[in-house]
Order: C-alpha cells, then structure tokens, then sequence
C-alpha cells in the first residue's frame, strides 16, 4: 500500500510495488522506444530519428555530404538523448551495404567492411547523406501522413513513424533485445515483397501458399546459398518463428577451390583464422595453401589449394562447412510492434495484410490532406474571382474604409482567408490576364478534387493507386535475388580417421589373440616374430584409413581402427585389453574393408551367409552379436566376396570334404545363423569329430591350394568341377593323402 504524509509532501510505497512498477516502466519503454521496429516503416526509434534529423538537414539524394558528427549531434541534442557513439552505431549499420540489403545512408570514407563491420572512422571523419532508397520512408512525410509527438523536451516534434511506401520491415529486417522478448527479421528481396503484396491487393483471400509463389525466401546481402529445407522455411512464414541456414559459395579455378560469397555477417578475416588454426593442427592434412584475394573488384575472394587434385572437394568444403563459420544458421522471430502499438509475433501473411491496411491508411490520410489543401485554394480563388469581377468597389473600399477587412467580408460576404487573400493582392496582380490564370486553376483543381474525391471513396481505386505506386517503387529500387535457396546434403566434419594418409597395411592376428598392423601389402606374416607358444592364424591387407573388425568363437564382431593398430616391429597387442569379449571365447578371423564389402561368415557347424562390412562395425567394446553359432561349434575365418554373380563358394570339412556351390546361393543378413552351407550332422559336431574347417570364396580364374602337412595340392576351376553339388550336401572326398585339411589359400588368377 502507499502511503502520502502531510508534511514535506514525501509519498511512501511498498519496495515490492515501487520495484514492479519501475521495472514495468522500464520494460514497457525498451519495448516500445528502443528495441523493436514498427510494422509500418520497419524502424527502431534511433533509426527514425537519424533519418528525421538527415531529412530536416536537407540532406538528401542531391545534396552534399556532411559530416556525421553534424547529423549526430542532431540526433542526440533534438531527438534520441543517448550515448553518441551508440547512435552513431546505428547510423554505420544503416550505411553498410553488406549488412543492410537497401542502405538508407549513403556514407563517404571509412564505414566498415565486411571483414570487421566495426573498423569504420569516427563521426568526426566521415561524411554522409541520404541514398535515393531513403525517399521512400520520406517522401510523404510532409503530406500529413503520420502522427507527430514532442521531442523529449517538448520543443520540437518529431514523427511517430515514417510513412514507408514499401514494407521496409521485410526488405532490411533487423533485430533487437528487449525486456522479455525480441526480434529477428532477416532481409528480404524488394521485387518479391512487392509482388506479394499486389497478390495481397488483388485476392486479399490469398493462402500463404499463394504468397510463397512470390516470396521464396530471405535474401542476404552478401548472396550466400540459403540450404534449409523448403518445408523449413515454410514452417518460418507459418508462425512466424524459426531458422534459415546459409552457407558460403564457391567454386573451383584451376584445381583451386574459391570461396566467393560468405553468410550473412560473417567476416571473411575470421574464417582465415578458423581454417588456418586447423592447419596448423594438422587437421587439414589435404590443404597446403590458403589465400585471401579480395579487393574492391572481388569483396570476397578467399582461395584454398588443396594437397593435389585427388583430393574430394565436396567432401573438404563438407568439413568446413560444419566447422567453420562458412555455414551458419540464423534465428528468425517476427515480432515487431504493430498499428495498434503491441508487440506481437506475426506469421508473414498477417505481417503483409497488417504493413497494406497501415499503407491504405497512410495514403487514405495523404490523399485527404491534399483534398483539404485544395478545398482551402478553392475557397481562396472563389474569393479572388468576386475581387476581380468588382475589382473598383474592392479598390474604393480599400482606399477609403477605416477597417476595409470588415467592409470587404460584409460587402461580398466573403470568410476572413479570403478576405486576408484579396488584401494580399499585388497591384500587378489586379492586371486582365489574372483573371484568366484564376479560372484556369480552379478548373484544373476542381479536376484534381473530383478525382480525389472518387479515390478516397472507392476502395477499388485506392488498391489500384497502391498498386501503381508498389510497381513504380519496384522498379526504380528492385534488384535480382542475391541469395539462391538450394538443397545441399548436411556437411560432416571429417572423422578422425579420415585425416590419416591411406597408407597400405597388412593387419596380422596370431591364434592367441595378439594383433599389430606392418606397412605395406608385401608382407610374409607367417615369418613374422610370435611370442613363446603363439602362431600366425590370419593376415589381411587394407588401408591405414579403414577399419578391421575381429570376429571370435562365439559369433561376436569387434572394432578397431587401422591406424590405432599397434606396429608390426613388436610382438603386437592382445586384442583383449581392447575388447571384452564373453569368458571362453577366442579370436578367430578377421574382416578388413569398406562399408559397401561383403564377407561370407559362417559357423564350423555348416551354417553362415553373407554380410555387408557396415554391418559387422560397432563402437561398443562387448563387441556386436553377428553370428549365431550352434552348441558346439565356433566361427571360421570370414571370406571377401567380391563379385558374388561370378564366384563360388569353397566348404572344407575336417575329414577332407569338398563341396563347391555358386556364392549367390547364400542369403544376405545383417545378423543371424544363416542356412546351411555344409550337411554335418550336429552331433558329431557338439563331439567335435566332425565339423566345416574352412570357407573360401574363390572365381574362375583363381586356384585353391590345399595344404595338409608338408603336401599341398593345387585345384583349379577344371579340377574343381568334380566337387560341384547343390548348397547343403555334404561334399565329395579330396584325393587320398588330404583327409586332414591344414590349410586353404585362394591364388587370384588377377595377382
């Protein structure tokens, strides 16, 4: 409660109510005097008032240029009591033609570039006007058009806002922070706004779909692609909230990569910096030189060369696009203060109807102004003609009345203006000829009133006046897009593994689990050094950018990448202290490629199929379960399936059996048991008497070398015809001498 004493008139309020109405107040003011546009001319307080101030100084398209401390001083002394460099801040934005899409300051010197918008001179240096944009926030001001207000000392007025005869809230945007709320509107293309609204005035039922025939989307100053998704920009125009993705433009010049049109305030100066530190951190391994070429001709102009040209464009500029400011998103909220002076989040088919009834009114109030102007000359001129159809009465009374003002307006019957218009008369005035030019400008205002008349009362002909004065405006300031909306795939930064140089390596596996990875495809793993007790199981070629998946008995997959793999200079790792495998279980195989291969896994118990590499990965240490292996069994060594319309598939069993079937006879599935390859009866396999030893996909041109002890035996395709059969049989014996198998080895016939 407030409480008010008597004596020395001191008014006591609660803290609580004292602090809420002083943060309201303030709230209120930020809101609607500082932070917000207004729908009708798309400007912030400050923004209005250094127009005002330019026009007041006739400082105009065709005048010269001033100092902007002169227009500031202005600013601040009559109108906006801040800080001068804040305003003036604003005035460089206003001037900077790669953050405004259509500048309303025309600026001579320093006022910023786009590498640093903040590098402009002081107020003190540089020199300013109006640009010929700025007359269509002017140009009607004087025609009594707007409401005007007090300055903040009440000795001057000042317009409330200015009577815009495009929707400059669209074309320039513009963004601010109040109390609880704020604004981002970005720039929009002037040929297309207009468009819209003709659409708006000609169907004022038009869809939001019908409006977006016309306005595709934002258009930047700097041009940079707009990426987001159609549908996105949709849902921004639907509710009037949202985000638009812009990114870099660039092309490619003699095997150099040219950036030539970066996002929407962005500076060229910090991407340098962003790309160059990745160099220097050897995360830009492809990159050897990095340029900046820009000058007056080019603003933009950065040059990136890559190592040599195997390197993929697409994929580094993908890089830095998700990781430098090369694509950037923007945040978008409509909410700007609208005819009734509220704050409110507007989708853009209620921002456009709402700027058309605030124009409709604006030209509704200029037309009457000049319809009262010309009623008043009328009256005079009516006055005029009765002096010169009695110009003698009106020379006697003049000449001998002691108050000829009241004599005339008695006599005639005439008002006071126009018994002050007569008295003004010229002696040259009262010549035959003035008669005529009398009657001439009262028939051509009458015309001039007739067809006012019929405008304001026909809202038909004031659409069709709105619409002529939009395609007049359209033409004189409307550009081309800058900005094209294109559909991009999302960038990826690169992974780790794919800085590393894709070196050849050869991943080794030894029976005991131990891994390590030598340099190049030339390698005789088998004489590799292994520890006390351990032996050579399987060796793999591939690439130091890849990965390796290990399969182990229990039909589990593992991954590790190439390039983490320990040398082969040493004795390797265990692969255990990477993995954590099921207790029991033992590595078995290994699977090197790219995420398109296909390997062939399968059970010794005679099942398996085929299964993609991308597959078979997995980022959890416990592995993946890929393969279901039946009681008794464990899982052999995976086979690369390289073409499965021409190869085969090769089944050994223990006991020397063969049986050979086309590879496409096998499933594809990403993880399960698959079908039977091999017929062996369960039994002896849970007994372990009797199981499929080796799989091996091999071609025609290949040749199969079987190994038992010291004996080898070499099969071709001819050879190998005579253990064709169906998928499933059990398989024909090999020659006497191979009933224990060691050991199968595919020679390519292509090596």
């Amino acid at each position: 409660m407030s409480e008010t004493t008597m004596d020395g008139d001191i008014e006591q309020i609660s803290l609580t109510e004292y602090t809420e109405n002083a943060y309201l107040n303030y709230a209120m003011y930020v809101i609607n005097d500082r932070a917000l546009p207004h729908i009708g001319d798309g400007l912030k307080p400050v923004q209005r008032r250094i127009i005002h101030a330019m026009n007041e100084l006739r400082l105009g398209t065709d005048a010269k240029y001033a100092k902007s401390a002169r227009t500031i001083g202005d600013v601040i002394g009559k109108f906006h009591p801040h800080g001068d460099s804040a305003c003036y801040e604003a005035m460089v934005l206003m001037a900077q033609p790669f953050t405004y899409r259509y500048p309303l300051v025309d600026g001579q010197g320093n006022w910023g570039s786009p590498d640093d918008p903040k590098s402009y001179a002081a107020m003190r240096y540089t020199e300013s006007k109006l640009t010929a944009y700025a007359e269509v926030l002017l140009g009607e001001l004087k025609q009594g058009t707007v409401d005007w207000t007090p300055n903040f000392d009440g000795t001057l007025a000042e317009p409330l806002n200015m009577p815009a005869r495009l929707p400059n809230i669209l074309l320039n945007g513009g963004s601010g922070i109040a109390v609880g709320m704020a604004t981002d509107i970005l720039p929009h293309n002037l040929n297309e706004v207009v468009s819209a609204c003709i659409r708006l005035l000609d169907k004022p039922k038009s869809t939001l779909n019908d409006i977006l025939e016309h306005i595709r989307g934002p258009d930047f100053p700097t041009g940079a692609e707009i990426i987001s998704p159609v549908e996105e920009i949709i849902q921004i125009y639907e509710t009037g909230r949202g985000g638009v993705r812009a990114r870099a433009v660039f092309a490619r010049e003699d095997g150099d990569i040219v950036i030539t049109a970066l996002p929407f305030q962005v500076s060229g100066t910090k991407i340098l910096e962003q790309i160059a530190s990745q160099m220097q951190a050897k995360k830009l391994p492809m990159v050897i030189d990095l340029r900046d070429e820009s000058d007056h001709e080019n603003p933009t102009r950065i040059v990136i060369v890559p190592k040599s040209n195997r390197v993929d464009v697409d994929q580094l500029m993908a890089h830095l696009f998700a990781t430098t400011d090369l694509e950037r998103s923007y945040r978008v909220n409509f909410n700007v203060i609208g005819i009734d002076g509220k704050p409110r989040v507007r989708p853009l088919l209620d921002l456009l109807s709402e700027w058309l009834k605030f124009r409709q009114d604006t030209v509704l109030r200029r037309l009457q102004f000049r319809l009262d102007k010309i009623l008043d000359r009328l009256h005079i001129l009516e006055g005029l003609m009765i002096a010169f159809l009695n110009i003698d009465e009106v020379i006697r009374i003049v000449r001998t009345e002691d108050k000829p003002k009241e004599a005339l307006i008695k006599k005639f019957k005439l008002s006071e203006l126009q018994a002050d218009a007569i008295l003004d008369l010229r002696l040259r005035q009262l010549a035959r000829l003035e008669e005529v030019k009398i009657r001439g400008e009262q028939e051509e205002l009458d015309t001039e009133r007739a067809d006012l008349q019929k405008t304001i009362g026909s809202k038909a002909r004031l659409k069709t006046l709105i619409k002529k004065e939009l395609m007049a405006d359209a033409e004189t300031y409307g550009d081309e897009r800058r900005s094209e909306i294109v559909k991009r795939e999302e960038a990826q930064a690169f992974k780790e593994k794919d800085l590393i140089s894709t070196e050849s390596v050869t991943v080794v596996l030894s029976e005991k689990g131990w891994v390590r990875a030598a340099k190049g495809h030339e390698v005789n793993a088998v004489e590799l050094s292994y520890r006390s007790g351990d032996s050579f199981l399987q060796a793999l070629p591939g690439r130091s950018n890849q990965d390796a998946v290990f399969l182990d008995s229990t039909g589990r997959a593992y991954t590790a990448a190439m390039h983490t793999l320990p040398s082969a200079r040493g004795q390797g790792e265990p692969l255990t202290g990477r993995f954590n495998p099921p207790a029991g279980a033992i590595f078995t195989g290994i699977a090197v490629g790219d995420k398109g291969s296909q390997f062939v896994v399968s059970s010794d118990a005679g099942y398996g199929f085929i299964v993609t590499f991308g597959d078979m990965i997995t980022k959890n240490k416990a592995g993946k379960s890929l393969l279901s292996v039946p009681k008794g069994g464990i899982v052999n060594q995976p086979s690369p399936v390289q073409d499965e319309k021409h190869e085969f598939v090769a089944a050994f069993s223990n006991e020397g059996r063969l049986l050979i079937f086309p590879v496409g006879d096998l499933p594809k599935l990403g993880r399960g048991k698959g079908v039977k390859i091999m017929n062996i009866p369960k039994a002896r396999v849970e007994d372990r008497v009797e199981f499929m030893h080796f799989v091996r996909v091999f071609s025609e041109v290949d040749i199969l070398v079987v190994t038992s002890g010291k004996r080898t035996l070499n099969l071709t395709i001819n050879e190998l015809e005579h253990y064709r059969g169906e998928r499933a049989r059990r398989g024909l014996k090999l020659p006497r001498g191979f009933q224990k198998v060691d050991d199968v080895t595919v020679i390519r016939g292509d090596a």
